[in-house]
């Protein structure tokens, strides 16, 4: 989305403010917390990398790496700016299927580590999804406190691209029976399913 650059902005104290200062303070402090995790992010796929052992999970982690630096520098572009960034917020598209397996199956325990010889790629890619999920929280509560109009849209539309990344790496999880999906009965299911019914009309006053 694109806004115009040439919009006049004032502070009741010291009048005009620059197109590149356009930004309140808590949204400021906001957007700081959010690139400062992006690249909290970044480092932690840094560090985990010589830990992953499946081809598979390799190619998500440096894919998602070079998403989230681009992401990143799109951000941090129109937060210094406060204009539309040179490179708009792009849309993360998974390579996994979205088919997940329902149904528990016996597994060991967990417990943590006592060693980073016992990291698995099942810690890999548990510790890119927390990392990831994070991130959506985060940048979903910072738009909504964003006065800049241009960071507030980059914000929001990199939400999604969290979710993505997040659905992607459950999916792996899944395949590899680290994350099970349990599911009620089929009664239940059904029975929770048809709670909700659509809404109609108008709210009046009497």
């Amino acid at each position: 989305m694109q806004f115009q650059s040439g919009q006049t902005h004032q502070n009741m104290q010291t009048g005009a403010v620059p197109q590149q200062l356009n930004h309140g303070g808590h949204e400021v402090m906001d957007v700081h917390e959010v690139l400062s995790g992006s690249i909290g992010a970044m480092n932690q796929y840094t560090m985990l990398r010589q830990y992953v052992k499946d081809q598979e999970l390799l190619g998500i982690l440096d894919r998602q790496y070079q998403f989230m630096q681009q992401e990143y520098n799109t951000t941090v572009d129109c937060f210094r700016s406060g204009q539309d960034p040179a490179v708009p917020t792009q849309s993360y598209e998974m390579t996994q299927d979205n088919d997940f397996i329902y149904g528990l199956t016996p597994t060991q325990p967990k417990k943590p580590i006592q060693s980073i010889s016992e990291i698995t790629d099942e810690n890999v890619s548990g510790l890119m999804l927390g990392a990831v999920k994070a991130s959506a929280a985060t940048k979903a509560m910072a738009a909504c406190e964003v006065t800049n109009p241009v960071v507030r849209r980059v914000l929001a539309d990199s939400v999604p691209n969290c979710i993505e990344m997040a659905y992607e790496l459950s999916i792996y999880q899944n395949k590899h029976h680290y994350y099970q999906v349990p599911q009620f009965s089929q009664q239940d299911m059904q029975q929770m399913v048809q709670e909700f019914a659509p809404a109609q009309g108008n709210p009046t006053a009497h």
